[in-house]
């Protein structure tokens, strides 16, 4: 059964293709790949994140409080309607990440969220988490309000599975056709090229992680999947605002001078 419920130090790093391909090898001396990264190279993460219709969530998260929550559905690979995936609620206070999710099906996490009401209890289900979601869900009136799909490459410690680095690549996401079943299709959120680190460890990172990173010139930075699109669309929404500003300027009828008479 997936773990539900932990707590971990996550930091980010964006790096290049040819920076991700050199550490690959050097991390195997240490580390073993995700169970889904042993039948393929990459697997795909889906999700679709929740808010206020005035993106109370993400704004919040991006003032960069001492505390912050989201919910959000996510499933691995393009679910059906009665495939199993995880809502789940992630919250971070001093730079401590909590997760905590439940197993239940598509058709009923959307029912879920839209209906405030919770689903029937089944034995996959977290019950705890039930109820914690459905306190969020009467706090907020939350809608759904981005798709947002990568594929990844996931690594475990050897010795332990309190350190765990996730290699994400092809972000793509959507504001339309807002349903995880419609298809991973998407607008490209980074450059060609890019793929976001992730090194996640409930204690400090080992040395010879440190000396790894320092040594391939990696550098820890702030970086939020739905933080960066919600920039991009509001950076989208002000550029066809003075597109069309500009627009009713050209065809604005101007002031013609007074006839002067003799």
């Amino acid at each position: 059964m997936a773990v539900e419920v932990f707590n971990r130090y996550e930091s980010k790093f964006l790096i290049d293709e040819s920076v991700y391909k050199i550490i690959q090898t050097e991390l195997l001396r240490y580390m073993e790949l995700d169970e889904y990264n042993k039948k393929h190279e990459l697997y795909t993460i889906c999700n679709i994140y929740y808010d206020t219709k005035d993106n109370v969530l993400i704004r919040k998260s991006l003032s960069k409080p001492k505390y912050k929550e989201k919910l959000r559905l996510r499933a691995y690979g393009v679910p059906k309607e009665d495939s199993k995936v995880y809502l789940e609620i992630k919250k971070k206070f001093c730079g401590v990440v909590n997760k905590r999710r439940t197993t239940l099906k598509l058709n009923e996490a959307y029912s879920f969220v839209e209906t405030g009401i919770k689903p029937e209890y089944k034995e996959y289900m977290n019950r705890q988490v039930l109820n914690e979601i459905d306190y969020m869900l009467k706090f907020y009136e939350l809608e759904p309000k981005l798709y947002l799909a990568y594929d990844r490459k996931a690594l475990f410690s050897k010795e332990s599975r309190d350190l765990r680095i996730t290699f994400d690549t092809n972000i793509r996401t959507r504001r339309e056709e807002l349903k995880l079943e419609s298809g991973d299709y998407g607008t490209q959120l980074l450059e060609n090229g890019k793929w976001l680190m992730e090194v996640k460890a409930e204690k400090s990172v080992p040395l010879w992680l440190s000396k790894l990173l320092s040594e391939n010139n990696i550098y820890k930075t702030s970086f939020s999947k739905y933080g960066k699109e919600y920039q991009k669309y509001l950076n989208s929404k002000e550029e066809k605002k003075g597109e069309v500003v500009k627009c009713l300027n050209h065809f604005s009828i101007q002031r013609q001078p007074a006839l002067q008479y003799q």
